[in-house]
């Protein structure tokens, strides 16, 4: 639940930034109707209203609330390549049940009545639900996940590459704390209370050796 409220929130804030770069790449370069990331805010603000920027949002956070929870499993037991390649696979699978929501999403960002031709799209649509009816009534079904395959070489090694730098900071500072025998794996240091916070842990390793704390309000 964390990560998908985590997921929602950073989508919420960040989605008109995702809007404009979708109406910079699908405008017509031969007559731009933006002149860069500023102009097509203020420009999109202007003509279309505030709520535009977020236009097809409804469904990115509809697969975090439902696809969030392939990412969460235990990782604890696996070696680094292992992780890299479990998260790997869970990228693509997310990636490819949610695509078409993907598809739907960039289609209703572009499509503007103030841009030629509405913005290029090859459907036209009123809404959500009308847009997943005409790419399917146009292209058949698997035309909503047209340029999967691109979309699957920039996410999926994306996704491994930072979840498995994650887990490996992570393991890098349990290391650190004593927790850990090693960066490279999770296995318990022998005789370490694994419920110790890193100050508590640290301050009973000197009670240890030196017959007493150091903090004059111990958190033991």
């Amino acid at each position: 639940m964390a990560g998908s409220l985590a997921g929602m929130v950073s989508t919420i804030v960040t989605y008109p930034t995702d809007l404009i770069k979708t109406r910079l790449i699908v405008q017509n370069m031969l007559e731009p109707s933006y002149r860069g990331i500023l102009h097509a805010f203020s420009t999109v603000y202007q003509q279309e209203g505030f709520l535009a920027l977020y236009r097809g949002v409804s469904l990115t956070v509809l697969v975090y609330m439902n696809l969030e929870k392939i990412w969460n499993g235990p990782r604890d037991r696996f070696s680094l390549l292992q992780n890299f390649a479990n998260i790997c696979l869970a990228a693509a699978v997310t990636q490819t049940l949610s695509f078409p929501f993907d598809t739907v999403k960039r289609k209703m960002q572009a499509q503007s009545p103030f841009l030629p031709r509405c913005g290029g799209v090859d459907v036209h649509f009123s809404g959500a639900t009308d847009c997943f009816r005409q790419i399917v009534k146009a292209h058949g079904v698997l035309g909503l996940w047209n340029g999967l395959a691109a979309n699957l070489l920039k996410v999926v090694p994306y996704f491994g590459v930072m979840f498995g730098t994650f887990e490996f900071c992570k393991r890098i500072c349990l290391y650190h704390n004593g927790y850990i025998v090693s960066p490279l794996s999770y296995k318990l240091t022998p005789g370490v209370d694994q419920s110790l916070k890193p100050q508590e842990l640290r301050e009973l390793k000197k009670f240890f050796k030196t017959g007493k704390l150091n903090s004059r309000k111990p958190t033991l």
